[in-house]
């Protein structure tokens, strides 16, 4: 359906003093924080998980030697979604307008809306990442105990979910320090910022800016600074809809990746029938994340 004039009645009478309500900033680009941008020019796209080695074995004199054997584990597999939104405004709508250009206006407006729509995918992964029902690869929750390998079930989230605080976050980074691959041998991973939603953006920075620690009377440094602990601090996503679950992305490589199928593009067209105009965004993405060790999470304690 398109606009027209009676959607639009105050813009075709005279004094009119001000049109508002497309003018507000916005939380732009919040996916870069957690995911890295890759090109892609197929429908989907995968990543495939590798096992290594097991540990040597103790080779006895005149034994022969042990052989192990290498293999693919997992597939964590890309499809690009279409995002497209469009509007349409009646030719006597354009011409009766007395205060402002429909179109640049509302083509503002459809951008806005991309941006957004955009935002809240990337969220999603997040959002999602306790539930079974938004598996990965491994066919487990992102945030999971019982992520499947070779060397038996793996985990990466509090063995009991607990609010943000200086123990949860210290326990999170001892955990983090204790990541396998899939054989079991151990992984040098380290966190590197914490993922938080609004609502605990001030204790994020009591907890890890404090000079000494926080809510305790002792008059002990925070451990988590004086060590150079997360060295990119504490990021807030808006479009997180938990309020008390939080999570620290590490710097395990193939993990949180957005796929970029096709750029945002817009174009205009009239219809020769009805004089619209007819106005469109559309692009192709995907949000996913190939290795679960680059984050570990807690849904909080509630």
């Amino acid at each position: 359906m398109a606009i027209s004039r009676s959607q639009l009645a105050k813009e075709l009478e005279p004094g009119l003093n001000a049109l508002f309500g497309l003018e507000y900033s916005r939380y732009e680009n919040e996916h870069s924080e957690v995911f890295e941008e890759e090109s892609s020019d197929r429908a989907f796209e995968e990543d495939v998980m590798l096992a290594g080695f097991g540990t040597a074995p103790v080779k006895n004199e005149g034994t022969s030697i042990s052989f192990d054997d290498a293999q693919e584990t997992y597939t964590a597999r890309y499809t690009h979604e279409t995002v497209a939104l469009a509007f349409s405004i009646t030719e006597e709508a354009v011409e009766d307008n007395l205060y402002d250009r429909l179109a640049s206006r509302y083509t503002k407006a459809l951008a806005r809306s991309m941006a957004q729509t955009k935002q809240i995918k990337a969220a999603a992964v997040l959002n999602n990442a306790f539930s079974t029902g938004s598996p990965i690869g491994d066919g487990a929750a992102l945030c999971s105990a019982a992520h499947p390998s070779l060397s038996g079930n793996q985990s990466n989230v509090l063995a009991t979910a607990a609010d943000l605080n200086e123990t949860s976050l210290e326990q999170m980074l001892i955990d983090i320090a204790g990541f396998t691959d899939e054989r079991g041998l151990k992984v040098a991973v380290r966190g590197l910022k914490l993922v938080i939603p609004k609502e605990l953006q001030f204790i994020a920075e009591r907890v890890i800016n404090s000079n000494l620690r926080s809510g305790t009377a002792d008059n002990d440094i925070n451990a988590t600074k004086s060590m150079g602990m997360l060295p990119e601090g504490a990021v807030v996503n808006h479009f997180l809809t938990d309020t008390d679950a939080y999570f620290v992305k590490t710097d395990a490589p193939n993990g949180f990746k957005f796929f970029n199928r096709s750029p945002i593009k817009t174009s205009m067209e009239g219809d020769f029938d009805t004089g619209n105009m007819r106005f469109k965004a559309r692009e192709r993405y995907s949000f996913g994340v190939s290795d679960w060790r680059s984050v570990i999470g807690t849904p909080g304690a509630a």
